[in-house]
């Protein structure tokens, strides 16, 4: 995410870019739709699950 700890332009980006599927840094907006979306009537049917919003570093 970019955020002030882990800038998209700090010295370290571009070696988290290289390992990330989608190839730019997510935004606290995005996490912020990805949270109000489960915490909605939509999501309702999701239990027990694991969801990781990291642009597929972990893929």
């Amino acid at each position: 995410m970019d955020t002030d700890a882990n800038p998209a332009d700090g010295p370290n980006a571009s070696n988290l870019l290289g390992v990330m599927a989608t190839d730019r840094f997510g935004t606290s907006a995005e996490v912020g739709a990805f949270v109000s979306y489960l915490a909605g009537p939509d999501a309702a049917y999701i239990t027990g699950a694991s969801l990781d919003i990291d642009g597929g570093f972990a893929a």
